[in-house]
C-alpha cells in the first residue's frame, strides 16, 4: 500500500457541491470560519451512523469555536436527507456522487469487504482554516473517540 501525499498546509481550491437543505456548498461562503469536512463511506451503516451522531452531539461546541461541520459521501441527496433527518443532524451533508471531492481530497481506496476488493471512501476528516488551508488531516479514521480528537484540535486553533 502506498502512502498518500499529504494535503496538509495546502489551500483548498474553490468548489461548489450540492448539499442537503436544498442548498449548494460554496467554499468561499465560509471564509473566516474553520471547517470540518468528514468523508464517510455510506449513509445508514453502523460506523457512519455512530460518527454522525457524535458530530451531532458535539455540534454546539464546534459552533462555539467558529467551526462548521459537513459530512461528505457518494450517496444521493435523497439518501442524505433521510439519513440527516433520522439522526437529527444540525449540519448539512454534501453529496459527491461523481467523486469530485473524493478525488480532490484523495480519499478513494481499495478495501477488502467480505473477502472481495472494492473501491470505496476511506473514512477521513479534514480541518480547513478560515483562509481555506488544510491545517489537519486524519486518514483511515477509526470512529471511537475520533470526534473528541477533532474537537480537541479545533480548540487549539480557535
Amino acid at each position: 500500500m502506498t502512502d498518500r501525499p499529504s494535503i496538509l498546509n495546502k489551500t483548498v481550491p474553490e468548489f461548489s457541491a450540492a448539499m442537503t437543505g436544498g442548498k449548494n456548498f460554496n467554499l468561499a461562503d465560509y471564509r473566516g470560519k474553520n471547517l470540518v469536512l468528514y468523508f464517510y463511506p455510506k449513509d445508514n451503516t453502523p460506523g457512519c451512523t455512530t460518527e454522525g451522531m457524535q458530530f451531532r452531539d458535539l455540534h454546539p461546541q464546534f459552533q462555539d469555536l467558529n467551526t462548521e461541520i459537513f459530512g461528505v459521501s457518494r450517496d444521493s441527496l435523497k439518501s442524505h436527507e433521510g439519513f440527516k433527518g433520522k439522526l437529527g443532524m444540525p449540519f448539512e451533508l454534501i453529496s459527491d456522487p461523481d467523486e469530485t471531492l473524493c478525488a480532490m481530497f484523495d480519499v478513494m481506496k481499495m478495501k477488502n469487504m467480505y473477502g472481495k476488493q472494492v473501491r470505496g471512501v476511506e473514512r477521513s476528516t479534514f480541518v480547513i482554516d478560515g483562509s481555506g488551508k488544510v491545517v489537519k488531516e486524519w486518514r483511515g479514521v477509526k470512529v471511537p473517540a475520533h470526534v473528541d480528537e477533532v474537537l480537541a484540535f479545533i480548540k487549539t486553533i480557535a
